[in-house]
């Protein structure tokens, strides 16, 4: 790890966002509440929640951090793209963006998992699925 010890606790936060590519009748199941796995989207955010308060133990050389607050919302784009945004805050001596990343991954996973059933083709593939485009969007800091 990187010995932070030495830097003042301040205000950071983070803003990650990513997006997962699904079937468009997968995406009207989502609309309709009709997935039989329950709501994508709330169990994203839930996992999403999760992911970031466990960052330091899923990524190895990460500092555990107290967070203050995690926002996570998943929501369709358009007909075949559901987008996952987290912010995450912290007052401590290092940043949150590995946090926001992880809820991101996490939250995507979740709705992946959820809806893996609808998404295949008549071979049995999964020609249009993909979580793409993970990165951060923001990075503050306040002193």
């Amino acid at each position: 790890m990187v010995d932070v010890s030495g830097k003042a606790e301040i205000l950071r936060e983070a803003t990650a966002k990513g997006t997962i590519r699904l079937k468009p009748e997968t995406v009207n199941l989502i609309k309709e509440g009709k997935t039989a796995k329950g709501d994508p989207l709330y169990t994203a955010k839930i996992a999403g929640i999760l992911a970031a308060k466990k960052t330091s133990e899923l990524v190895p050389l990460c500092h555990p951090l107290p967070l203050t607050n995690v926002e996570v919302e998943a929501k369709i784009m358009d007909k075949t793209t559901v987008e996952v945004t987290a912010t995450v805050k912290t007052k401590a001596q290092t940043g949150v963006e590995m946090e926001a990343l992880t809820a991101v991954s996490a939250a995507l996973l979740t709705i992946w998992d959820m809806v893996k059933q609808y998404e295949k083709d008549a071979a049995g593939q999964y020609p249009a699925t993909a979580i793409e485009d993970i990165h951060v969007v923001k990075k503050l800091k306040q002193v």
